[in-house]
C-alpha cells in the first residue's frame, strides 16, 4: 500500500463526478476500460470477455463476465480530475446503481446501438430521475449490425418523454465521428485507439451535419431566447454559445445530449470524453444538498464547501481484505484520519482511522479528504448505507438511500454444524455490505433463511461466501417471498378476560375492542387509525397509555397475515371502540384485545396472498417467437407486446416470480441457447 499521498487536491471547478450506467451487456465496463487507458490512468485495456477487465476486480465478475459491485476509480483529462463509478447493469445488482445515483454530478447512460432503450436502462433512468442527475447518452457497439443511431434516439424520445440531441454522429464504415457542434470529423488510429486527430468534413458529411445541426439548434432553442433568435434569423451562432446553452439545458434535464462509437473497437469514446467536462457540472455547480437537524426537523442547506463543518454521506459498506471499509461522499467540509463524526439522527459517535483514495480495488492512503471527493473509510463500525457524518457540533441529516426489498429466498446451512456460529457472523457482514439481503429465521420450521433480488444474486453470494470466508453452505430449494393483503372490508370483536396469577400477585385482564379493516389500491401500504369511542360503566376516560397500547395492539395483529403469516400490505386499519373495566383494563389488556379484534376482522375480509410480480423482457430469435409465447402463457404469464426488427423480437410480458424460477435455462433449451431475458421486480400482486 502506498504511503500518504501529499498529492495536491484539483480545484473543485475542475472535479467531475461521474457514474457510468446501462443495461446488461451495452458495453459500459468496456467503455470505462478505455477511458482509463485513454486518460492514462492505467497502462493496458482489460476486456470483459477475457475477464480482465480493471474495474470488474471480483472474481466473480471475472469469471461470469458481469459488473457485481459499482466501483470506483479517477483518471485525469486535459487538467481535470474525472471521479467514475462504473456501476452494474444486471438487474439483481440494482442497489449498486441507487446508491452511486445518490452521489454523484452526472452520469453517461450507455446504450447498444442495435437494441436502443432496454429493461435495465429503464431502470437506471428512473434511478437517475429520482436523484436530478444530469446524464448524457453513449450510443454504443454502432460497428454491430444492425445498430442504428437514429433508432436509439428515437426509443429514448418514445419511452422516457426525453428530448435527445445528437452531438457526436457515426460514421460506421470509416470508424468516424462527426462532430455536431464543432463541424469537424474525428478519426481514431492507433493500436488502441489512442491517436485521435480531427480534419475537416467532406461534402457528404457536411450535409449530414448540418441536418443533425438543425435538430440540435431547434431543440436548445426552445430554451434559450438569445439562441431562438439567431435560429429564426437564419445565423450562425457560434461554438461558444452553444456549448453554453447546451451544458445549462443538459444540467436542467432539459435534453439528453447524444455521443456514439465503439468502445470495443475504440472510436468515438475521446470526444465523449471532452463534453464530460464541456457539459457535466462540477460539485460547486450542482445544487446543494437538503439536509434537516436530526431532532428539529429544520431544514439546511448544504452546498459544497471545504471549510464549512463536516457533512458525508456514507453510500455503501464493503469488505477489502475481510476488512470493513465505507464509502464516503463528502459534501462539506475536511475530513482527516483520527477524526470523531457523529452519526445523524442515531446519538452515536465514530472514530475515523484511515482514508483512502480507491482505484477498483486498489486503495491509497491519503493524509486528509475534503468536499467534493469520493473516498473510503476504515475504521468506522457502526456506520451504514444511508448514513449521515458530520461535525459532532453541528448535526445535519442527508436523505437516505432506500433498499428495495428481496423476492426470493433460500434456506440455507452450513456443510458442518461446527460452522453455525461462523456462517452466523459471515451472513451479519455480508447483510451490512448488501441492503437488499436479508437473513432471517422460519418460525414455523427453524430454518434460516437468505433472500435476494433473484437468482444470481443470491448465487454470486455464495460463491462470495465459499471464497472470501471459506465458507461452504447446503442451499434448498428457491422460496418466493410473499406478501398478504385482503380483498373486502370487515369488522370484528376482540375480548380478553382473564386473570394470572404467579404466587402472591394477581393480575387482572380485562378489555373488550371493535376494529374494522378494508383494503387498499396496490402500493397504498399500511394505514392505522387508533381513535376509538371509548365506552366504560364507570366514566373512565382512556390514558395516554392507554391509548398508545391501542395504536401497538393495531400493528402487532398486521405484522403477521392470517394464511401464511406474511407482512401485510394495502390494508386500512380503524380501531372503532373499545370498552374498559376499572382497573383489569391495563394498557396489555387493550393491547391484547384490539390485536384479537383486527386479527379477527383480517380473517374475515377475504385475504388474498399477494407474489411478487416480475416484468420481463425476452428477446429471440424471431422463429421461436410462437412456442415462447406459449410457453409464457402457460407459466400465466400476460403478454404485453412484441416487436421485431432486424430478425429478433423482443417479447414483453408480466408473470409471478413463482413460475419463472429456472426460466433462464428453460428458455435456452427451447431456442438452442439463442434466448436472454431479463426480468425486473415490478410490485406485489394476488397470485
Amino acid at each position: 500500500m502506498a504511503k500518504p499521498s501529499d498529492a495536491p487536491i484539483t480545484p473543485l471547478a475542475r472535479v467531475r463526478n461521474i457514474g457510468i450506467a446501462a443495461h446488461v451487456d451495452a458495453g459500459k465496463t468496456t467503455l470505462t476500460e478505455r477511458v482509463l487507458f485513454y486518460t492514462g490512468a492505467s497502462h493496458k485495456i482489460g476486456e470483459v470477455h477475457e475477464g480482465s477487465a480493471h474495474m470488474d476486480w471480483m472474481a466473480e465478475e471475472q469469471a461470469h463476465g458481469i459488473t457485481i459491485t459499482s466501483a470506483v476509480t479517477q483518471c485525469p483529462w486535459k487538467d481535470h480530475l474525472i471521479q467514475i463509478v462504473d456501476t452494474p447493469g444486471h438487474v439483481d445488482f440494482t442497489i449498486e446503481v441507487e446508491r452511486s445515483m445518490r452521489v454523484l454530478d452526472g452520469a453517461v447512460i450507455v446504450m447498444d446501438g442495435v437494441r436502443g432503450v432496454e429493461p435495465q436502462t429503464e431502470t437506471v433512468w428512473r434511478q437517475a430521475n429520482r436523484f436530478d442527475v444530469p446524464r448524457f447518452l453513449f450510443i454504443n457497439k454502432m460497428d454491430r449490425p444492425g445498430a442504428d443511431f437514429d433508432r436509439a434516439l428515437a426509443s429514448v424520445q418514445k419511452r422516457f418523454g426525453d428530448t435527445p440531441v445528437p452531438v457526436c454522429v457515426p460514421v460506421v464504415e470509416s470508424e468516424t465521428v462527426l462532430h455536431v457542434i464543432e463541424r469537424v470529423a474525428y478519426t481514431f488510429a492507433g493500436e488502441k485507439g489512442e491517436q485521435i486527430a480531427s480534419r475537416p468534413l467532406t461534402d457528404d458529411e457536411a450535409e449530414l451535419v448540418e441536418s443533425y445541426r438543425e435538430t440540435l439548434l431547434l431543440a436548445l432553442a426552445d430554451h434559450d431566447d438569445d439562441l431562438a433568435e439567431l435560429v429564426l434569423m437564419d445565423e450562425d451562432p457560434p461554438q461558444d454559445q452553444i456549448w453554453q446553452v447546451l451544458r445549462r439545458c443538459t444540467a436542467e434535464s432539459l435534453v439528453r445530449p447524444a455521443f456514439s462509437g465503439s468502445a470495443l473497437r475504440n472510436w468515438g469514446v475521446q470526444p465523449m470524453l471532452d463534453a464530460v467536462l464541456k457539459l457535466m457540472p462540477s460539485p460547486i455547480d450542482a445544487p446543494p444538498s437538503i439536509g434537516r437537524h436530526p431532532e428539529s426537523g429544520e431544514e439546511t442547506s448544504v452546498a459544497i464547501d471545504r471549510d464549512g463543518p463536516l457533512v458525508a454521506l456514507a453510500f455503501k459498506v464493503q469488505l477489502f481484505e475481510g476488512r470493513r471499509h465505507v464509502f464516503l461522499r463528502i459534501y462539506r467540509g475536511v475530513l482527516e484520519p483520527g477524526q470523531t463524526v457523529a452519526l445523524a439522527g442515531r446519538d452515536q459517535t465514530e472514530r475515523v482511522a484511515r482514508i483512502f483514495g480507491i482505484d477498483a480495488n486498489r486503495k491509497s492512503r491519503l493524509d486528509r479528504a475534503v468536499a467534493g471527493q469520493i473516498v473510503l473509510a476504515a475504521g468506522l463500525r457502526h456506520a451504514t448505507t444511508g448514513d449521515t457524518l458530520c461535525d459532532p457540533e453541528h448535526p445535519v441529516l442527508l436523505e437516505s438511500i432506500n433498499a428495495r426489498e428481496p423476492v426470493l429466498g433460500l434456506a440455507i446451512e452450513p456443510e458442518s454444524s461446527r460452522d453455525t456460529e461462523k456462517m452466523l457472523e459471515v451472513l451479519r457482514k455480508v447483510t451490512e455490505e448488501d441492503p437488499t439481503l436479508r437473513f432471517e429465521e422460519d418460525e414455523e420450521t427453524g430454518q434460516n433463511i437468505l433472500k435476494g433480488m433473484g437468482e444470481l444474486h443470491l448465487q454470486i453470494t455464495f460463491e462470495r461466501i465459499e471464497r472470501e470466508f471459506g465458507l461452504k453452505l447446503r442451499v434448498g430449494r428457491p422460496r418466493v417471498v410473499h406478501r398478504e393483503s385482503i380483498s373486502q372490508q370487515a369488522t370484528a370483536e376482540g375480548s380478553v378476560d382473564k386473570i394470572i396469577e404467579s404466587g402472591d400477585k394477581r393480575l387482572e385482564l380485562r378489555a373488550v375492542a371493535k376494529a374494522t379493516v378494508w383494503p387498499l389500491d396496490r402500493d397504498g401500504g399500511v394505514q392505522i387509525t387508533a381513535e376509538p369511542e371509548v365506552r366504560s360503566e364507570v366514566g373512565v376516560v382512556a390514558s395516554a397509555d392507554q391509548l398508545l397500547a391501542i395504536a401497538e395492539g393495531a400493528r402487532d395483529a398486521l405484522a403477521g397475515g392470517t394464511l401464511e403469516g406474511a407482512p401485510l400490505e394495502d390494508v386500512a386499519v380503524r380501531v372503532d371502540e373499545v370498552s374498559l373495566f376499572e382497573s383489569g383494563s391495563s394498557p396489555q389488556a387493550l393491547r391484547i384485545a384490539v390485536a384479537a379484534a383486527v386479527r379477527q376482522a383480517l380473517a374475515q375480509a377475504g385475504p388474498v396472498l399477494l407474489q411478487p410480480v416480475m416484468k420481463i423482457e425476452v428477446v429471440v430469435p424471431d422463429e421461436y417467437v410462437g412456442p415462447v409465447i406459449g410457453d409464457l402463457q402457460s407459466r400465466s404469464a400476460v403478454i404485453n407486446g412484441h416487436e421485431s426488427e432486424e430478425g429478433s423480437a423482443t417479447i414483453s410480458a408480466e408473470c409471478g416470480l413463482t413460475r419463472l424460477i429456472g426460466y433462464t435455462t428453460d428458455l435456452r433449451s427451447m431456442t438452442r441457447g439463442k434466448g436472454q431475458f431479463v426480468m425486473e421486480f415490478d410490485r406485489f400482486d394476488a397470485a
